[in-house]
């Protein structure tokens, strides 16, 4: 493992655990070189998914992007780190037990929601705001009334 400090290819393994949720393993590295400490982590990988975007295009799915979209999700909230890697395990999970290579990125977002949904409704207004593109105010009052269930009012003093 390339030590991301120094570039060094003499990194030493000093510590491995798995994780909590058992999904991987923890490895604590140290460089010789530069004296730097890092983490790395070990997954299995059953198969490579592609999403397939909107476009068209196609592109390598990536664990990480998917766990850097839901932390932004959750920042600021009361939501273990735990809890997000457990939710990436499981939609990675069900993404790898679909069979398909190929996958839809709309179907990884829906996937999100319904795990955000679970998690955190702040976290999962916020994704749904990025995910289905809200433009106005509005966009964000409609998406609450649906899911929901609140009057179809504008604002708390309407008469």
């Amino acid at each position: 493992m390339r030590c991301p400090f120094c570039g060094s290819d003499e990194t030493q393994v000093k510590d491995s655990r798995p994780t909590e949720d058992n999904s991987a393993i923890r490895r604590r590295r140290s460089c010789p070189a530069c004296n730097s400490r890092f983490t790395t982590f070990e997954r299995v990988q059953l198969r490579e998914l592609m999403v397939v975007k909107s476009n068209g295009k196609r592109q390598v799915f990536d664990r990480d992007k998917l766990y850097q979209s839901i932390d932004k999700a959750v920042r600021k909230r009361p939501v273990e780190t735990e809890r997000v890697e457990r939710l990436v395990s499981s939609i990675v999970r069900r993404l790898e037990s679909m069979g398909e290579t190929e996958i839809p990125s709309k179907e990884i977002g829906a996937l999100v929601m319904e795990g955000l949904k679970a998690l955190d409704p702040v976290a999962y207004v916020r994704f749904a705001s990025v995910y289905r593109n809200f433009r106005e105010v509005n966009d964000f009052e409609k998406f609450v009334d649906q899911q929901y269930g609140r009057g179809g009012g504008t604002g708390p003093n309407e008469g």
